[in-house]
């Protein structure tokens, strides 16, 4: 895919809209890269004027501040806050919840200060003003849809409604998990445990979590974190379901039923 930098596009003496940050899991996780083209693909056809920082892009520190490692934190953000401003960015769009939150209410006290929106509600905003038409008869018309919702997301910033309205857009029947909204259950990632042995217990977190989206007998789990993602795939292999369960982000759901 040919997607501009914004480098590229200040060279070429224009700015663009929005800038797409991608997050490390989007850039260099296999799975994760998948989401990160579903979301570019409806952007390009959507026409939105769009660019990425590339290879200016920093991790935006959430799993050093979670972690506990403060300093480490602030040098990443220092240097993505002066790059991001260097540039004059002022709205950001993001298909990770953990950058979103960052970016969203962590930077500002540093010097970074933009409009940041989930790619959830972004979506859900394009498909209200009518720019993603959807295929009659979707994909994914009368499939079972769980949708997951991630902590980041949900508890962290109260998005419950968008990433479901634009599930319910593609005409699939929405099946809720016993434990969803404000009481629904972490999928065992966030506050860095993404990146840190586990501790000893009977169950790991993202079994217990697929045991009630199999229990709604969905087709599809849907997701709208990387993290997540990867959680809930790993569940769904550890009860040998791959072939009857898929677990996909709301992006490539939509990507997938656009005309």
């Amino acid at each position: 895919m040919q997607i501009r930098t914004v480098a590229e596009m200040t060279a070429a003496g224009a700015s663009p809209d929005i800038l797409f940050w991608v997050g490390c899991s989007g850039s260099f996780d296999q799975r994760a890269q998948k989401i990160t083209k579903a979301f570019a693909t409806i952007l390009n056809k959507v026409g939105i004027n769009f660019a990425i920082l590339g290879k200016e892009e920093m991790c935006t520190g959430d799993p050093a501040r979670r972690a506990g490692n403060e300093f480490m934190f602030q040098m990443m953000a220092y240097q993505n806050i002066q790059t991001l401003n260097n540039y004059g960015i002022k709205k950001i769009v993001t298909a990770c919840p953990h950058c979103f939150n960052i970016l969203k209410n962590e930077y500002a006290e540093l010097g970074g200060n933009y409009e940041v929106i989930h790619h959830t509600v972004f979506l859900q905003q394009l498909i209200d003003e009518g720019k993603i038409r959807l295929k009659e008869g979707g994909t994914f018309k009368g499939q079972r849809i769980t949708y997951h919702d991630s902590c980041y997301l949900g508890r962290a910033n109260d998005i419950y409604e968008a990433p479901r309205k634009v599930l319910e857009a593609l005409d699939a029947e929405l099946v809720e998990m016993k434990r969803c909204r404000s009481k629904g259950l972490c999928c065992g990632a966030g506050g860095a445990q993404m990146f840190k042995e586990e501790e000893k217990g009977n169950l790991r977190i993202n079994q217990e979590r697929i045991h009630e989206a199999l229990d709604t007998q969905s087709t599809i789990v849907a997701a709208a974190c990387p993290f997540c993602n990867t959680m809930l795939t790993d569940g769904v292999k550890s009860q040998e379901k791959e072939d009857a369960v898929k677990v996909l982000d709301v992006a490539e759901l939509v990507a997938a039923s656009m005309e």
